[in-house]
């Protein structure tokens, strides 16, 4: 996994949900301050959305402190909207079922379920600059605080 102080690609696109609207963006392109992206497996699943519901609750917060917001999952643009609209988030939902952002941060795992072992994006959350370089990582996200856990990170 990629680690504070080190520079993570930017140059991939993903496509987005923000402000109820669907778009397709270079990565670099939402690095436009100091951003945190937070990685989900899948929207109206227990622990994703204490997670969501965590950080949407502080959205504000983070606004405050001049600091972009974004959660990836390889959810569709079109699951993204009616999950933002169901839990009241403003920040950006990022589709990215091509794994290019974990791809970008080292951060694709070993899982298992139900007997199968496949690879898939770890539960992290990233802390990105504006140019990519790494500020700091919570390699193992907790979904209840995960707000408290990023706000003590960012300072």
């Amino acid at each position: 996994m990629i680690t504070t102080g080190q520079k993570m690609n930017t140059d991939f696109e993903l496509k987005i949900v923000q402000n109820g609207e669907e778009k397709t963006v270079n990565f670099a392109d939402l690095l436009t301050r100091p951003t945190i992206v937070s990685v989900y497996m899948k929207n109206n699943t227990g622990s994703c959305d204490k997670q969501n519901i965590s950080l949407a609750a502080e959205q504000e917060a983070f606004e405050n402190k001049g600091v972009n917001l974004v959660t990836l999952s390889k959810d569709t643009c079109g699951s993204h909207k009616k999950y933002a609209e169901k839990h009241g988030i403003s920040y950006i939902l990022a589709s990215d079922p091509d794994l290019h952002f974990s791809r970008a941060t080292d951060s694709i795992v070993e899982k298992k379920m139900y007997g199968k072992t496949y690879d898939g994006p770890a539960r992290a959350a990233f802390y990105i600059d504006t140019d990519g370089k790494i500020l700091g990582v919570i390699e193992k996200v907790d979904p209840k605080n995960h707000a408290q856990e990023l706000l003590g990170l960012i300072g």
